[in-house]
């Protein structure tokens, strides 16, 4: 069976987007079957698989959603990074508006990835750091929920309004959405604030929260300027290990 996991926290800088990428290199360096569809109007995701967000002249995420081209239509092929992407770029920004027009707008994503979903064993959606129609989109066509956090203050306030919305998706659109997991980003083992609150988490969530943490690593942070996942950019760094170690705890809570 297909999982489609939506990546999301409205609160930006936490590593989403790069927990997307590593996440899908990973899988697929598993040998699982990826997709990765970038949802964020920012397109970091589509830049940090080495594709030039400028120049999709196939046409991208856009126009799937709005149903102007299939989804086989689009996709690239990541070869060095493993996985198979949907492109996403700033034209994004218009499906705000031109989604608002749609009578089954909160189910676009679901209708144009429903054709190319079983190709795939995992497909992750990389959402904007903010609650809008496509989150909405990505929540409405995914079983699962991926959480990257930060563990800082301000990050627990967002989470607590994150769980809000997902409860209100499943509650109006969704029933069968999940949330698969927390996982903490650029963590540093060395401050005593990020250890308080890898506590606080841990002690209200409990096996919500993964057990891999990704570490603060430079590696990581490099990568997306290469264009490739740091699985494939510093293999051996502690970034690209935790990633690896990540995708094998995923495969094993939801028997991938």
């Amino acid at each position: 069976m297909t999982r489609i996991i939506a990546l999301t926290n409205q609160k930006g800088g936490v590593g989403k987007t790069t927990t997307a990428v590593n996440l899908a290199a990973s899988l697929s360096s598993l040998k699982k079957r990826v997709l990765l569809v970038d949802l964020d109007p920012q397109g970091h995701a589509t830049m940090g698989s080495g594709v030039d967000k400028y120049d999709l002249s196939k046409g991208g995420a856009l126009e799937v959603l709005l149903g102007d081209k299939r989804a086989d239509e689009v996709i690239i092929k990541c070869g060095e990074a493993g996985y198979s992407l949907l492109p996403g770029n700033g034209d994004l920004t218009a499906a705000e508006v031109d989604l608002l027009s749609h009578e089954n707008r909160e189910r676009c994503l679901d209708d144009a990835i429903s054709g190319v979903a079983n190709d795939y064993d995992v497909v992750l959606i990389d959402c904007p750091p903010s609650l809008n129609m496509l989150t909405v989109n990505a929540l409405a066509a995914s079983h699962g929920v991926l959480i990257p956090l930060q563990c800082e203050f301000y990050a627990l306030e967002g989470l607590s309004a994150l769980l809000d919305t997902v409860e209100q998706i499943r509650d109006s659109i969704n029933p069968s959405l999940e949330v698969y997991g927390i996982v903490r980003t650029m963590f540093d083992n060395r401050n005593s604030l990020t250890r308080d609150v890898s506590k606080q988490l841990s002690d209200y969530f409990g096996d919500v929260l993964l057990k891999t943490a990704i570490p603060r690593n430079v590696r990581v942070a490099e990568a997306p300027s290469h264009g490739l996942p740091v699985t494939k950019y510093a293999k051996l760094s502690r970034g690209s290990h935790a990633y690896r170690v990540l995708a094998k705890e995923l495969v094993r809570r939801l028997s991938l």
